[in-house]
């Protein structure tokens, strides 16, 4: 099969290419710019575009298909040519079903964890020589890419993004799966530039829940008051499987979990990655892991890329990074780590990056999410705020909308590193919260403030 990509270089995209080229497919692509580690994966397959640009020289009819990117525009010179040409035009979810139209289909959706609990199921089955295929949104110990395409396997285990599927696909990605089998984990207003209330983004998980197999089983977490209205009250003939937090204790900074076999001690912790980790094994056991397996597997997991990765640690202070940005996830990191850190500092830092924190009508969501950290530093580039096209933000904005008067705010890269760098560590836990790298932070530099 001939495939084209239009915007290869992307996250999701390249990893899709890699493992295309090595179930056989013949691969070609495109993008304006590459940076790494897109740039260098691509390169080690032979699939880095010679010239970075759109060359529409390139679409003829002997391409089976086009896969389109997020990254492109809808005036793409490469998309109209295929256009013009009447070549298949995929987005990535929709290539993705077509690949698993035959298999059982394990989609993760929600609107924080479904990255961790991915990972968590793959860590499993991995554990125990279970090959499936897969596709999820980081990079993981032990999988050489971040989507996997066979012909025998029968499992595809999928991450579930409630965002667009590409610039003329405006349906939600997870829409377009039709899973077997399915996990909803939590939901709370995200995306705001494309669901701009909350009832319209609710309604998303609703039509994903009716969008499975009549007979299909969903897993959901019913702490979440939203997710168990959406499921409980959805008349889709699936079968409902409800969880919530497990039974666990803390000590000597370690989270032991309470089970049938003894007190397991985890490399994770927080309520919200128990809750991940309790939606996890649900799964698991729908796809044949006894719950013994799962335990022995599951006391090794050490977290997800970027998901509270701990980045160093001495013997009175650690450092953490985590993606988290959306206020639900920014609160659950936050208390999550005073809990497990009851007797240390805990500093808090949160960078403003995505479109919705940088929105103004949206702000006041993140009332409350810092309030469990001791000291919180929150910073956001007004540069940032110009590029997306949005109104201005000020400083008095930002305090009056976490509703915390000893709110440290930062506006500048170089002051927010002095800052961070001149502070005492000592018995401290330090988070660096966002999905961006606060202005061009070198967090090898950070590793060292705990040396």
């Amino acid at each position: 099969m001939n495939l084209h990509f239009i915007a290869i270089g992307g996250s999701a995209m390249h990893n899709l290419a890699i493992a295309l080229h090595l179930k056989g497919a013949q691969i070609s692509g495109s993008d304006d710019l590459i940076n790494d580690p897109s740039k260098s994966r691509l390169a080690a397959y032979g699939l880095l575009p010679e010239k970075f640009g759109w060359f529409p020289e390139k679409i003829t009819s002997n391409i089976d298909a086009i896969i389109l990117g997020m990254h492109a525009k809808k005036d793409n010179p490469e998309l109209l040519k295929a256009q013009e040409l009447g070549i298949k035009i995929y987005s990535y979810p929709e290539f993705l079903y077509e690949q698993s139209k035959n298999k059982t289909r394990v989609v993760i959706g929600g609107s924080h964890g479904k990255t961790t609990i991915t990972s968590m199921i793959l860590h499993v089955l991995n554990y125990h020589e279970i090959t499936v295929d897969y596709m999820v949104g980081a990079q993981l110990e032990g999988f050489e890419t971040m989507v996997h395409l066979t012909a025998e396997n029968e499992f595809i285990v999928l991450e579930g993004d409630e965002y667009l599927s590409s610039p003329i696909d405006s349906r939600p990605k997870f829409h377009l799966y039709k899973p077997n089998i399915a996990l909803l984990s939590g939901i709370a207003w995200d995306h705001i530039n494309v669901f701009p209330t909350f009832e319209n983004y609710v309604s998303q998980f609703k039509v994903f829940t009716d969008s499975m197999v009549h007979g299909g089983i969903m897993v959901y977490n019913e702490a979440d008051t939203t997710v168990k209205t959406v499921v409980e009250s959805s008349e889709n003939h699936i079968k409902k499987y409800p969880y919530q937090t497990p039974n666990h204790f803390i000590e000597n900074g370690v989270t032991y979990l309470e089970t049938s076999e003894g007190d397991l001690p985890l490399e994770v912790f927080g309520t919200h990655n128990l809750q991940n980790l309790a939606g996890a094994k649900w799964i698991c056991q729908h796809m044949g892991i006894d719950e013994d397996d799962f335990y022995e597997a599951i006391a090794s997991f050490s977290g997800a890329s970027k998901r509270l990765e701990k980045i160093a640690e001495n013997n009175t202070s650690v450092i953490f990074k985590d993606f988290a940005h959306s206020p639900s996830k920014v609160s659950a990191t936050t208390k999550a780590l005073k809990k497990q850190y009851e007797n240390r500092t805990l500093f808090a830092c949160l960078e403003l990056h995505t479109y919705s924190s940088l929105n103004a009508a949206f702000l006041e969501e993140y009332r409350g999410a810092l309030d469990a950290a001791d000291k919180a530093v929150v910073f956001y580039s007004p540069d940032a705020v110009k590029i997306k096209k949005l109104d201005a933000v000020t400083s008095a904005q930002i305090a009056k909308a976490f509703q915390r008067e000893d709110l440290i705010i930062y506006t500048n890269p170089q002051e927010f590193k002095a800052f961070l760098f001149a502070e005492n560590l000592k018995n401290t836990a330090l988070v660096l919260m966002s999905s961006g790298n606060y202005g061009g932070l070198d967090f090898e530099e950070v590793k060292q403030l705990v040396s």
